[in-house]
């Protein structure tokens, strides 16, 4: 403890500057977030615009997502030898060029190029903006901060909601879409200019960037019980959220429920707006009890379930008051996700924080993508062609969830385990007053 505040008061971490640093990468976030859910209210539009499919549409987020996810370690390993503002740059770019070209598309191949340029943007802002946390802010700050990350770059997924459907029918597909792409291009012209690594002073080991050593790293960093303990919390309570807000919520609520266009985008705003209010409480929790870390997510995951459970079971349409529950259940599934992270800050030394993350991070995104492909996949099989999913194709659809929260669970309880028989066997003393829930102990 005495180091860590003679390293802060060297590095003045979480000082002035670090909030401003901070500040400029949930800029780039915010905009990433609102590039990553922007299909979501526009899907009815892509898919006339495009002529295709549910089974088809679906796939434009799962080569986005699959993408997003497959770049995770290469981000991280990249993040750990360039930094954080290189990165941020140019995945903000990136994702500019991936929207000027979507809203130029005319046909499927154009448009799933354009998703890929976005998932590989989107790729290294996340990571890159938690190793600014890690770097400019004390350990016992983390938590907090990472939240609060987290749930303010869901402003970008509120404006991907109802002001993008304005926006849709006020200007149309190419001028919103390109409007998107100058913003993201002056994002990243932005983190350029006004951000930085680390603070002044601070010795960040430099990863070089060597096939060998990469490997036998990221066998390292995986080998930790703790990464993989990140992995499937990340894994278990992220996709409900994210399958529901970045393509399929949206019809589901619109054609399965009978809800008007307005009505659906405001329950996608509350969603996030419930996201968000959930964030802080989930940070200090965890920043206050991370021995029962895992509790707090087999907890979200119980809510998440039983709320899917009733609106399923319910015959016929669910009522309105019913649905606000629903999007309430689900309002932990992001600031949740976050917990992995902290399970990849504290399991792995400074110099692995970008590729722990990016591991932790894979989790959440590749149930996401499994559970699109399956929605669509029922939906397309229990749809005649040309006509619309019915209420029932949705029940059957969304209940594909069940299966993955099962293994995620079982996954949780198989890595906690043997997350602090580790610790105990690393570190008695520490386990022993990390289990006594003593403040400012992180494992």
């Amino acid at each position: 403890m005495a180091e860590q505040r003679e390293a802060a008061a060297a590095y003045r971490l979480g000082g002035r500057r670090a909030w401003l640093i901070w500040g400029t990468g949930v800029s780039a976030y915010v905009v990433a977030v609102f590039h990553r859910y922007s299909l979501g209210v526009a899907g009815v539009d892509a898919a006339q615009r495009f002529g295709v499919s549910a089974a088809v549409l679906s796939v434009f987020s799962v080569v986005q997502l699959g993408v997003y996810a497959a770049m995770q370690i290469p981000a991280g390993v990249l993040l750990d030898r360039f930094g954080s503002r290189r990165l941020i740059a140019t995945g903000a770019l990136v994702m500019g060029l991936g929207q000027l070209l979507f809203a130029l598309a005319d046909g499927v191949a154009l448009a799933l190029a354009a998703r890929v340029l976005l998932g590989v943007g989107d790729a290294v802002i996340f990571v890159s903006v938690l190793r600014l946390v890690a770097l400019w802010f004390p350990p016992r700050q983390n938590p907090l901060v990472v939240q609060v990350t987290g749930q303010l770059g869901q402003l970008g997924a509120i404006a991907s909601a109802v002001p993008l459907i304005g926006a849709l029918e006020g200007f149309g597909w190419a001028p919103t879409f390109a409007f998107a792409a100058g913003l993201s291009g002056l994002i990243g012209v932005l983190v350029a200019f006004a951000l930085r690594d680390a603070p002044p002073g601070a010795e960040v080991p430099v990863t070089t960037v060597h096939v060998v050593a990469v490997v036998r790293s990221l066998r390292e960093t995986w080998a930790e019980p703790g990464t993989k303990l990140g992995f499937w919390a990340h894994f278990v309570t992220q996709f409900p959220a994210v399958a529901f807000a970045l393509l399929w919520g949206y019809p589901f609520l619109v054609t399965g429920q009978g809800l008007s266009p307005a009505a659906a985008g405001a329950l996608l705003t509350l969603l996030v707006l419930a996201a968000m209010a959930c964030g802080p409480l989930l940070g200090l929790l965890t920043g206050r009890f991370p021995f029962h870390r895992s509790r707090l997510v087999l907890g979200i995951v119980g809510v998440s379930a039983l709320g899917w459970t009733a609106v399923l079971a319910w015959p016929g349409q669910a009522p309105l008051w019913l649905l606000v529950l629903l999007i309430l259940a689900m309002s932990p599934n992001t600031p949740g996700s976050m917990i992995g992270f902290d399970y990849a800050r504290s399991f792995n030394p400074a110099a692995r924080i970008g590729r722990a993350s990016g591991i932790v991070n894979v989790g959440g995104f590749t149930a996401s993508l499994v559970v699109i492909v399956l929605v669509g996949l029922v939906l397309d099989a229990l749809t005649a062609a040309g006509a619309e999913a019915s209420t029932t194709a949705f029940r059957w659809a969304f209940a594909v969830q069940f299966p993955m929260w099962l293994l995620g669970t079982i996954q949780v309880w198989r890595w906690r385990r043997r997350a602090r028989l580790q610790l105990a066997e690393r570190d008695p003393g520490a386990y022993a007053v990390l289990r006594a829930g003593r403040r400012g102990v992180q494992s």
